[in-house]
């Protein structure tokens, strides 16, 4: 029996561990499937009985749902567009010299991530008021027409936009100036003895060089996005009316607010199919650019 233990050790210490993250894993998955069948609604007065897949059937003909995923992919999109494009720029800024201070400004940067962020959305909420709110003092102070940002529908998407920009723009930041601390020396020598310019160089150098850290970014800022709750239900709690309201929002109300928890977790199951969907295929695109 010893000896078993001692050739197999370093499979049997961990097992327990790995048996353990595996169930809390399996376990809340299989359940919200086995849920998303069901018809347990506590308003209604149903229990938690096998429907089928009646759920899914509802939600197809539920505009409410296809309002919350266009509402998603929107924020989604646009804060990604505008995280990556920021990012990439301050980080080739940042590296582009040295100069005194450059540790600080860095370390500046990580403020912003630092902040709760409930607390966050509280801070910009006061900021975004739009009879007493700063942004719009400021804007009539300048002459400029005032906006009704988070109380608009056409604006209140841009607007989280925004505070979710200001929060997570120095992450895609950070990562790309570690990509860029770990190239090699040699292609952009080469490049200087060729003649090339600095634009050429970025264009067809660095940013080539740089694309397997980009798309590691990009997506662990696409789950965080696609998944961004507190902010959005913070400051407007998916409102007003259905304008901001995301498919964490209107699955988070479905089960919390309107007690519908079979249908809640049909949303959940749809959620997910998404979110690993893409995940899979941005982490497909990520290993062909690597070969």
């Amino acid at each position: 029996m010893s000896r078993f233990f001692d050739r197999h050790q370093r499979w049997l210490f961990p097992a327990p561990a790995v048996i353990f993250i595996v169930l809390m894993m399996i376990f809340p998955l299989a359940y919200t499937l086995w849920n998303s069948f069901s018809g347990w609604s506590l308003t209604a007065g149903r229990p938690n009985t096998f429907i089928g897949p009646q759920n899914y059937f509802d939600l197809m003909r539920d505009g409410r749902f296809w309002n919350a995923v266009w509402n998603t992919f929107y924020f989604t999109a646009l804060a990604m567009a505008l995280e990556m494009t920021l990012g990439v720029a301050m980080a080739l800024l940042i590296d582009a010299k040295d100069y005194p201070g450059k540790r600080i400004v860095t370390s500046i940067l990580l403020l912003p991530m630092m902040a709760t962020p409930v607390a966050v959305a509280m801070v910009w909420l006061l900021m975004f008021e739009p009879t007493a709110g700063v942004i719009n003092f400021v804007l009539g102070q300048l002459g400029l027409p005032k906006q009704l940002w988070i109380a608009g529908s056409a604006t209140v998407i841009p607007s989280l936009v925004l505070v979710d920009v200001w929060e997570w723009t120095p992450l895609i930041t950070l990562i790309v100036l570690a990509g860029l601390a770990g190239l090699p020396s040699e292609p952009f020598e080469a490049a200087r003895v060729d003649g090339a310019s600095y634009w050429q160089t970025l264009w067809r150098v660095t940013l080539p060089m740089l694309l397997p850290t980009i798309s590691v970014a990009g997506l662990l800022r696409f789950i965080d996005c696609i998944k961004t709750f507190d902010i959005i239900y913070g400051m407007t709690g998916g409102g007003p009316g259905f304008s901001s309201e995301t498919l964490n929002i209107y699955t988070y109300n479905q089960a919390f607010y309107y007690f519908n928890f079979g249908y809640a977790s049909s949303l959940l199951v749809i959620f997910f199919t998404i979110v690993a969907g893409v995940s899979l295929l941005v982490a497909y695109s990520r290993r062909r650019l690597e070969v």
